[in-house]
């Protein structure tokens, strides 16, 4: 996330880096970008609603994303970074379906913020890209349907 865009997000005098996400993102990246020691996350996490506990337990990064970028997304609601979260995150790709036994092709455009990549037996980021984009066949229990022409 670009510093700018962490910065111009609106916040009053009145909250608390320990409750406001955007205040915690700032003082955050202040520290960062002027200590020269590591400096901590506690504010961040407690910005999230969790407590010392709360950090210590597995969470789906997926989930925890989305409602980070929801939550900055409404704060940055009319004011000068509106749409920022859209513009740094958002990709697109297309699903692209064509039958082999009956002349039918679907094509659907979908927007992401993030990729969830299988990493199971992936040597490397680009052999788990590899399998995210590879041909699926879709048989057996995972078929398609294919409008008029139904199950395929």
């Amino acid at each position: 996330m670009q510093a700018k865009v962490v910065y111009h997000m609106p916040t009053s005098v009145n909250d608390e880096p320990s409750t406001s996400i955007p205040m915690a993102l700032q003082s955050l990246f202040y520290k960062l970008q002027h200590s020269e020691s590591s400096v901590g996350t506690k504010d961040l996490t407690r910005s999230f609603g969790w407590d010392t506990h709360d950090a210590f337990l597995q969470h789906d990064v997926h989930e925890l994303n989305r409602v980070l970028c929801e939550k900055l997304e409404e704060k940055m609601k009319r004011t000068v970074v509106e749409g920022a979260i859209q513009h740094l995150f958002e990709g697109h790709h297309k699903n692209y379906i064509e039958c082999i036994n009956v002349d039918y092709k679907s094509t659907r455009q979908e927007s992401f913020y993030d990729v969830q990549l299988d990493v199971k037996g992936c040597h490397d980021v680009y052999a788990s890209f590899d399998k995210y984009v590879a041909i699926e066949h879709l048989d057996a229990d995972n078929k398609y349907h294919a409008g008029k022409y139904g199950l395929q």
